[in-house]
């Protein structure tokens, strides 16, 4: 079994490569999936998130994500708190997953962890190989301004609070350039998976 890391920044396409890793045979954990559901009705991390940062961000029955990332994207200590009470949980939860997959006796299994703070977060050490999606920053705005509908400069901050994309790539195994089209990202995924099938544990 080989686990590998799929990391970029904030809209390079990381979750797009994940789903053509996932359709390749990848048995995907998706972080943000992961951070969502701890965010919503009912979900672990509910009551410590709105200890810390107050009844403004609860919003019909659940935490409004829009409110909570306005507060924690404008001040570097409230995004730290906030990563201290999501993150813990996030890696316990993956390493369970992974364990699932080690006693399953498949050893062709290729399990990608999808997660944006994979590095930030600690889950770097569990990873046998490490691969960073990039795009540009006119891209990464274009795109993070189009899904979500924040500003620009909310954007910006959103990218600025993440660790810098050309340190990840310093530390990659692997590269996805997502900076062209579709199709070309698609063929890089495809190499890159034939390359992962071979050096599997």
């Amino acid at each position: 079994m080989l686990v590998v890391g799929l990391t970029g920044s904030l809209a390079t396409g990381k979750s797009t490569v994940a789903e053509m890793f996932r359709r390749l045979g990848g048995k995907v954990i998706d972080a943000d999936d992961l951070n969502r559901k701890l965010l919503e009705r009912g979900g672990g991390c509910v009551k410590p998130v709105l200890k810390v940062f107050g009844p403004g961000i609860f919003t019909k029955g659940r935490i409004d994500r829009r409110k909570l990332s306005a507060i924690v994207f404008n001040d570097s200590r409230k995004l730290k708190k906030l990563c201290d009470i999501i993150h813990p949980i996030v890696i316990r939860q993956t390493k369970q997953t992974i364990t699932h997959y080690r006693k399953s006796q498949n050893k062709s299994i290729v399990v990608i962890i999808d997660a944006p703070l994979l590095i930030e977060a600690g889950l770097g050490i569990i990873v046998d190989f490490l691969v960073v999606v990039k795009a540009n920053r006119r891209q990464q705005l274009a795109r993070t301004v189009k899904r979500t509908g924040i500003a620009r400069g909310e954007a910006l901050k959103r990218i600025k609070a993440q660790m810098p994309l050309a340190e990840k790539i310093r530390m990659a195994d692997a590269v996805i350039d997502n900076r062209g089209s579709l199709t070309r990202t698609k063929e890089q995924v495809k190499v890159l998976w034939q390359r992962l099938l071979r050096i599997k544990k």
